[in-house]
C-alpha cells in the first residue's frame, strides 16, 4: 500500500466555473485492449450523444492499453476524423494504469470513464456528472444494485456482483453499493489528491479508490443506471475475482495499520456541517460513546479471558495486573482509531504511555477491591472474584471514557490558524442607485404566430467549443417541444 504523502489538502468544494470555449468540462475516458471491434461504434456512438445532449464542452480520450491487433490505428482515425476525440498510448496492460495516467495529466475539472461495450445507459451520464460540476459530491458512481436500477444478466455474475459486494461491506464496512460498474466519475481536484494513494493499476482500481475516498470522509453520489451484459465480454471472472480479494485483504490491512494518510483528505474548516462548532453540543460525543462501549465490551471480555488464564499459575494480584496490562495496550489501540478516529502513527507511543497512565488507576481500583474481598473472606469462590471485578471495571471504565476524551485524545482545534476572510460578492455599482436598474419599457406587441409559421427554425451541427460563434437566423425562433426521454433508438441495448 502506498504511503507516499499526498499534495495536500482538498479545497472547498464549489460549483465548477464557466469554461472558456473550447476547454472541456468534461474528459470521458474508454480504457480498451484489443477492442478494435468495438471501438469505433462505441465512440460514434458516445459523441453522437454528448453533442446532442451534454450542456458543456466535453473530451473523448481513447486510452488504449498495448493492444496487440489494429486497435491503435481504429483509434487514431477517429481522432482524426472527430476533434473532439483524443488518444493516449500505453505499453502497459491494466485498467487502473491507464486511468491513472490519463486523469492525472487531463485539464478537464471532471474526470470519467466507462467501458468500451457501453453496457450502461447514456442517458445517465448528465445525472453523473452533475454533482461534480455543482460541487455537490467528489465521486460518484452508477449503480446496478440501487432499487431503481434496471439490469439485464445472467444469474452467475448477478451472484458474483452481489456476493463481492457483500464482501465489501463486512471487511472494509464499505457503504456505497456496487464498486464494480464501469461507470464513474471525479473531479479533478480530488483525483489530483487521491490518486498517488491508489496502488491497484487492473480492475480492483474503482474499488480501492472509492474505499479510500469513503474513509477519507468524501462524499460519493450514486446514479441508478439501466444495464445490459455484454455477453461478449473478455474479462476472466476467476482471475479477477481472485485480485479483488488479494486487493481487499491488502487496503483493509492498510487501513487497520493507519498507514494511509487519509487524514490529509479532508476538507477545509466549513464544508462539512459537521465540523462546525454548536454551543453546548460536544463533538462527535454520541458516536465516541458507542465506539468506546463496544471497545470496552470487548476488553472486558479479553481482560476476564486473560485474568482467568493468569490465575491458573500466579495469585489473584499478579494475574489482575498482567490481564489488565495486557487489555489496555489493546483497549488504548483500538479506542485511538475506532472511537476518537486517530490514524497514522503519529503520537502513537505518547498515547499509549497516557493510556499506562489511566490503567494504572483502572489497576488501583481493581486491586484495592480484590484486597477489601480478600479482607473479608479468606478464601473468596472464583465467581465472587470475577463479580467484583467487573464492578470495579465499571467504575474504572466510566473514567477512563472521561481521561480519554479530556486527556489522551482531545479534540485538538487548530485555534492558531487565521479565521479565512468572509465572502465579500462582487459589486460593480453602490446598492440602491437608481442609475443603476433597468428602465427599459415592456414590450407590449402582441404576439402573432405568422413569422414562426413562415420560417421554422432549423438547428444546425453543434460542436463544443463553438457555442461563441454560433449564429441564429434572422426569423424568430419556433418553440420545440422538450421531450424529457427523448433518446436515440441505437442507445437501447
Amino acid at each position: 500500500m502506498r504511503t507516499d504523502s499526498s499534495p495536500g489538502t482538498l479545497p472547498a468544494r464549489e460549483h465548477l466555473p464557466a469554461a472558456p470555449a473550447g476547454t472541456p468540462v468534461l474528459d470521458v475516458v474508454i480504457p480498451v485492449y484489443n477492442e478494435e471491434k468495438d471501438l469505433r461504434p462505441c465512440v460514434r456512438r458516445l459523441y453522437e450523444h454528448l453533442d446532442r445532449t451534454f450542456p458543456y464542452a466535453f473530451r473523448i480520450t481513447i486510452a488504449d492499453n498495448a493492444s496487440t491487433d489494429t486497435t491503435p490505428q481504429v483509434a487514431r482515425h477517429l481522432a482524426a476524423q472527430i476533434p473532439e476525440v483524443a488518444t493516449v498510448r500505453l505499453e502497459q496492460k491494466g485498467r487502473g494504469r491507464a486511468l491513472r495516467a490519463v486523469w492525472s495529466a487531463s485539464d478537464a475539472p471532471v474526470l470519467a470513464y466507462m467501458d468500451v461495450d457501453l453496457s450502461t445507459d447514456l442517458n445517465a451520464l448528465l445525472p453523473l456528472v452533475a454533482p461534480l460540476i455543482s460541487g455537490h459530491s467528489d465521486l460518484a458512481i452508477g449503480s446496478r444494485l440501487a432499487r431503481s436500477s434496471r439490469v439485464v444478466r445472467g444469474p452467475k455474475r448477478e451472484f458474483i456482483s452481489r456476493a463481492y459486494n457483500l464482501i465489501l461491506r463486512g471487511s472494509l464496512q464499505a457503504r456505497f453499493s456496487d464498486a464494480q460498474c464501469g461507470f464513474k466519475a471525479i473531479r479533478r481536484d480530488v483525483a489530483q489528491v487521491l490518486l498517488p494513494l491508489v496502488e491497484d493499476t487492473g480492475w480492483f482500481f474503482d474499488t480501492e479508490m472509492l474505499v479510500l475516498a469513503e474513509r477519507a470522509g468524501l462524499r460519493i453520489h450514486e446514479v441508478p443506471v439501466d444495464w445490459v451484459d455484454d455477453p461478449d465480454s473478455t474479462v476472466h471472472i476467476v482471475r479477477t475475482a481472485t485480485d479483488d480479494l488479494k486487493g481487499v485483504w491488502r487496503v483493509g490491512r492498510a487501513l487497520a495499520t493507519g498507514s494511509l494518510p487519509l487524514d490529509r483528505l479532508g476538507r477545509p474548516f466549513g464544508d462539512d456541517p459537521r465540523d462546525r462548532d454548536i454551543e453546548d453540543v460536544p463533538k462527535g460525543l454520541a458516536r465516541q460513546l458507542v465506539g468506546f462501549c463496544v471497545v470496552g465490551a470487548l476488553s472486558t471480555l479479553f481482560y476476564l479471558l486473560l485474568y482467568s488464564g493468569f490465575r491458573v499459575f500466579s495469585g489473584s494480584q499478579t494475574a489482575n495486573a498482567l490481564a489488565l496490562l495486557v487489555s489496555a495496550v489493546a483497549n488504548t489501540a483500538a479506542n485511538r482509531r475506532l472511537t476518537f478516529g486517530v490514524r497514522g502513527r503519529g503520537g502513537a507511543v505518547r498515547h499509549q504511555a497516557q493510556g499506562l497512565v489511566v490503567f494504572g488507576i483502572g489497576l488501583a481500583l481493581t486491586s484495592g477491591s480484590l484486597a477489601a474481598l480478600n479482607a473479608a473472606t479468606s478464601e473468596p469462590a472464583h465467581s465472587t472474584e470475577l463479580a467484583v471485578l467487573v464492578a470495579a471495571n465499571l467504575a474504572a471504565t466510566v473514567l477512563r471514557f472521561l481521561l480519554f476524551r479530556a486527556w489522551v485524545f482531545p479534540d485538538r482545534r487548530e485555534d492558531d490558524s487565521p479565521a479565512p476572510a468572509p465572502y465579500t460578492p462582487p459589486c460593480t455599482t453602490p446598492p440602491h442607485d437608481p442609475a443603476s436598474y433597468d428602465t427599459t419599457p415592456y414590450d407590449t406587441t402582441p404576439y402573432d404566430p405568422a413569422p414562426y409559421e413562415a420560417a421554422p427554425y432549423v438547428p444546425t451541427p453543434f460542436r463544443a467549443g463553438e457555442a461563441a460563434h454560433r449564429t441564429w437566423p434572422d426569423a424568430p425562433l419556433r418553440p420545440q417541444p422538450v421531450r424529457p426521454h427523448d433518446s436515440d433508438s441505437r442507445d437501447l441495448r
